[in-house]
């Protein structure tokens, strides 16, 4: 079924299969996903595209510097004929929501989601209300250095499990996007491979994946040297280190394999490490990639 997921993924995202595979763990990892990049590059068709081929209910979410928490959240309006406040759900009440341009809306607006996405819940005017599940956040962000962003804070970093970055395509996949179909109007002809039911059921079985002492020895020297090596202002926090473990399980599950190689803690590592870790001087020339290449070499698998 995954498999498949894929295939159907990479009609759509062309020549980003690793990301798509990313994509697919950090949800398999119940974790969210911050997606950073140039405009165009396909953000805002990923995320749609991962609904139709997951068969989740779908909402996008545009954040501006005017948007409001209750634009995301809900709102309690009143009812005359029973002379009380009903809740009316706002978009967030979707399985997969897409921020998108989430540090262009100001902070209050951000923190709107912060409740969501660690609890699974939304509080308004004193009550609970339980989100769909399974429940993913993707959200879009544009480079801080363009015109009229808010950044994100770190505490709100941290919600995300994995941070990833497109790109630009290469030249075969950049001609192909330029004679084929438009990609929009090939999301309509998306067919769901899995329900709510089967990708609960996978989720599920992350915990099961098979996790050797060894390799439990790499991810804490990893984590050890992040907090550490005077390279980085901050280490990765005891969440990072439980984020990585549980999207190295499920990068593997997603695998067809039953136990976690450091080939697969490596592969999430730049993904998960990235957003979290600040380089004193970051002098790795590539971002995401650099921080997790430099983690790679500087401590060996035992």
């Amino acid at each position: 079924m995954i498999t498949d997921a894929i295939t159907q993924l990479n009609r759509i995202v062309v020549g980003k299969e690793h990301q798509i595979r990313l994509c697919l763990t950090c949800l398999v990892a119940r974790g969210h996903l911050l997606i950073e990049d140039q405009p165009g590059v396909g953000k805002t068709t990923l995320a749609h595209a991962l609904a139709q081929v997951l068969g989740l209910t779908y909402q996008r979410i545009q954040f501006t510097s005017d948007l409001l928490p209750a634009d995301v959240i809900g709102v309690s309006v009143f009812d005359r004929e029973t002379a009380s406040f009903r809740f009316h759900k706002g978009p967030v009440f979707s399985q997969l929501i897409l921020a998108d341009e989430v540090n262009r809306a100001n902070p209050k607006a951000q923190s709107a989601l912060l409740e969501a996405m660690e609890e699974g819940q939304v509080t308004a005017d004193g009550n609970t209300y339980k989100l769909p599940s399974p429940f993913f956040v993707i959200a879009t962000q544009n480079p801080g250095h363009q015109i009229g962003t808010f950044p994100l804070p770190e505490s709100q970093l941290d919600r995300f499990l994995m941070r990833i970055h497109l790109g630009y395509p290469a030249a075969e996949v950049e001609r192909a996007l330029l004679t084929g179909r438009d990609r929009r109007d090939l999301l309509g002809e998306l067919e769901p491979v899995l329900d709510s039911a089967a990708l609960t059921d996978l989720q599920r079985r992350v915990a099961s994946v098979h996790v050797a002492s060894a390799l439990l020895d790499y991810l804490q020297a990893l984590i050890a040297y992040s907090r550490d090596a005077p390279t980085f202002e901050t280490g990765l926090s005891p969440r990072a280190a439980i984020g990585l473990l549980r999207a190295a399980q499920a990068w593997t599950l997603l695998d067809g394999r039953e136990s976690v190689l450091p080939e697969d803690l490596q592969a999430v590592l730049p993904a998960v490490a990235s957003h979290r870790l600040r380089l004193v001087a970051d002098n790795t020339g590539d971002g995401a990639n650099g921080i997790g290449e430099y983690l790679r070499q500087a401590v060996p698998v035992p």
